[in-house]
């Protein structure tokens, strides 16, 4: 068995991992996400893929985030005509969440290109098209959680929870070789954390795993406590409110907007936060979140009892969900005090840019930042608080204030990773343990952790690296 690790090496993003079993008789693909980062690098990345689309009979995919996702429709367009294997919630997310991309980026360059013209600056085509995406979407096959099924030859596969994102997956694989053995391997994904709002928690693999491929993406940070998330909301929003600010709240269109939402109707609820407009300005985010009410088999017992009492989790009176481009557009027109969620999490395309371009320049207002943002990103400059930063390649003041919450991080901190490893150990003896999905820091740290207090082998893949097990 080989794995070669073509994706989220040293990094969060563009997860892409090629796995082949009895002498490449069967190949098959862990996730085909986008890169997100420096433009040019990015479309390389994402436009080149490093061994033949037509040549993979499968793919696996954990979630639907588009780091893990997003580059589907261009493997299929390059050749792609296997299965994709992900379960339901995820093929509905999956359906609204790569048409979207593909918008977004037929609409980006559209507007780059009339920069590109103005200057005289060769034009650019987008990634993939809608058309595309609706292709890509013709070879999902989605399988429910704990079901055994075969992706390929020699290969079975079962999914269990992983309480990252609705839908997500652990991705449990048993690999008979030829000679009559069998290797058992998990994958993570994006392993999430207990007790979040919403979702079930994440699930240890009964019978463990010879092999472990696990996420790093905070293996050396702590969150705070969940408990402590509503708390620290008000601290944080209520005096940007009162005097009329606006807060802008880059977000996932999944999980973490519906996080939010699900929140704030607490705090709207308890009287605790002042009564402002909350406008969630995603088509993707609107969409999402109706297939969040189609799929009350992925909540915990809280969220189910509030669906079943017929009340709404992700909506209240002060909340409007926005589709229409104008009524976005007259969001900025509008005075405070409000507050704008809107996606993409790592502010690197969609209507936050809109949003952030119209309101970082005014220091009542509020940068509310609630996900991870990934190097290179503007996000990322947002969180280091960077004097100028460029939006559609102009350059900004950031003068509105940056406030930072992990306690919504749908992954899990280093302890909750280093506890998920050791519990893995502890149902069967790991082999070795494959740490992806993490920037260079964060590994390091999360490597050292496995290594002294659990004393076991860790291997950490560069881009293009191979391993043999």
């Amino acid at each position: 068995m080989r794995i070669e690790f073509w994706g989220a090496t040293g990094t969060t993003t563009g997860s892409r991992h090629l796995v082949s079993v009895n002498n490449a008789e069967s190949v098959f693909l862990l996730e085909c996400g986008l890169f997100q980062g420096r433009r040019a690098e990015a479309r390389e990345l994402n436009l080149n893929f490093p061994f033949h689309p037509e040549y993979v009979n499968a793919l696996i995919l954990s979630h639907a985030h588009i780091d893990h996702s997003g580059n589907i429709p261009n493997l299929v367009k390059q050749g792609f005509d296997g299965d994709i294997f992900c379960t339901s919630a995820t093929l509905d997310l999956c359906n609204a969440m790569l048409r979207d991309s593909a918008y977004i980026q037929e609409k980006d360059v559209e507007y780059v290109n009339k920069r590109h013209r103005r200057k005289g600056i060769p034009e650019v085509e987008p990634l993939y098209t809608i058309p595309d995406a609706e292709q890509a979407m013709e070879f999902f096959h989605s399988v429910h959680y704990h079901r055994w099924f075969e992706p390929v030859k020699g290969v079975r596969c079962r999914f269990l929870d992983a309480g990252h994102i609705l839908g997500s997956a652990i991705v449990e694989l048993v690999i008979s070789e030829q000679h009559g053995q069998e290797k058992r391997v998990v994958f993570t994904g994006d392993l999430g954390r207990k007790n979040l709002p919403i979702l079930r928690d994440p699930q240890i693999p009964e019978e463990g795993a010879d092999y472990l491929i696990i996420e790093s993406t905070y293996g050396g940070r702590h969150h705070r406590p969940i408990e402590q998330a509503e708390e620290r909301l008000c601290e944080i929003l209520s005096p940007v409110l009162e005097q009329g600010g606006k807060v802008i709240v880059p977000s996932f269109a999944v999980e973490r907007t519906q996080e939010l939402v699900y929140c704030l109707k607490e705090l709207w609820d308890s009287a605790r936060l002042p009564k402002v407009p909350v406008f969630v300005d995603s088509p993707l985010a609107v969409n999402v979140t109706e297939i969040f009410r189609l799929h009350p088999e992925c909540f915990d017992a809280e969220a189910r009892n509030i669906v079943l009492h017929a009340d709404d989790p992700f909506g209240f009176a002060m909340l409007t969900y926005i589709r229409d481009v104008e009524k976005s557009k007259a969001l900025n027109e509008m005075p405070g005090p409000m507050i704008i969620i809107s996606a993409s999490g790592m502010c690197e395309a969609g209507r936050i840019l809109h949003h952030l371009k119209n309101n970082i320049e005014d220091p009542k207002n509020l940068v509310l930042i609630v996900g991870f943002q990934a190097q290179n990103t503007l996000g990322r400059r947002l969180v280091e608080r960077h004097e100028r930063v460029n939006i559609f390649g102009e350059p900004y003041t950031l003068r509105a204030k940056v406030a930072i919450m992990n306690e919504f991080s749908a992954h899990a901190d280093a302890d909750e990773l280093v506890g998920f490893v050791e519990e893995m150990n502890q149902r069967r003896p790991l082999k070795k343990v494959i740490l992806v999905h993490g920037e260079p820091d964060q590994i390091d740290a999360f490597a050292t952790r496995i290594k002294t207090e659990l004393h076991l082998d860790v291997f950490i893949p560069s881009y293009g690296d191979h391993i043999e097990l």
